[in-house]
């Protein structure tokens, strides 16, 4: 297969899927990764896609662009793990609480599937199938309903009225972006009701955002940021974003890479 051709396939399957793996592209195309990370290049320069940690995901711009799931998944892995296993460590036997969709919050479930009488509401529904698949009998997952987003969120009014009436001791809650003057910010509406929702029903809420996503601004503001009781990001967030926060939030936590490994 020529290289244009490639190209163009890769191009496809990152329209189709809204992200991609060099080594999953790899396999399927029988190249080296060198090769592949030459077309990711080759197609970044034409903006056609955007180059990410270990694959690539469709070029966005607006602030009402809402990549998938499988895009967001390949992006910063080791920090996500990273913010996933502290986020872990406030989480009791016993405890009720909510999971927000996003991939950390998704890599956060897996790492309480062990915790005994677990209760967890959520609105993912790759986190529900984690739980569902992996968890403990003793555990209870409670799945929204709601409007499917791209990100595979449930949203809308039945999935704010499907929270309403909870009380929950902690919400873990993924966002799009974070500035000083919008807060924690969605590229969709009804999520960010959704996600209003569960703020409300929560007696504390922590935050999982890596460094990438502070100065990125969804269409639609959440909370601002005083309202999270923890925010935990990573190492490579920048000086800024430290001060602002750290202001701001009841508790910035930063993490290196290393407390995400297996």
């Amino acid at each position: 297969m020529l290289a244009r051709q490639r190209q163009a396939a890769i191009l496809d399957r990152v329209r189709a899927a809204g992200g991609v793996r060099v080594s999953d592209l790899a396999g399927e195309f029988g190249v080296s990764d060198m090769t592949i990370r030459r077309d990711l290049d080759t197609l970044h320069e034409r903006g056609l896609l955007a180059k990410v940690h270990g694959g690539a995901t469709l070029a966005l711009s607006g602030s009402t662009d809402e990549p998938g799931f499988a895009a967001k998944s390949v992006r910063q892995p080791a920090e996500k793990a990273a913010i996933a296993a502290r986020a872990a460590a406030l989480v009791r036997p016993g405890a009720a609480i909510a999971l927000s969709a996003g991939t950390t919050t998704a890599e956060l479930a897996r790492r309480l599937v062990d915790v005994p009488g677990l209760t967890v509401v959520t609105n993912s529904l790759p986190v529900a199938e984690v739980l569902h698949t992996g968890g403990r009998p003793d555990q209870t997952v409670v799945l929204t309903g709601g409007v499917r987003t791209p990100s595979n969120a449930l949203v809308g009014p039945l999935a704010v009225a499907a929270v309403r009436s909870l009380h929950l001791d902690l919400l873990f809650l993924g966002v799009h972006g974070i500035t000083e003057r919008a807060g924690y910010t969605t590229p969709n509406l009804m999520e960010a009701e959704t996600d209003r929702a569960l703020v409300a029903a929560a007696d504390r809420l922590v935050v999982l955002a890596d460094h990438t996503k502070w100065g990125t601004v969804g269409i639609s503001s959440i909370v601002e940021l005083a309202a999270a009781d923890v925010l935990i990001s990573d190492g490579r967030l920048a000086p800024d974003a430290r001060r602002v926060l750290g202001e701001k939030v009841g508790e910035l936590v930063i993490v290196t890479g290393s407390e995400g490994a297996q």
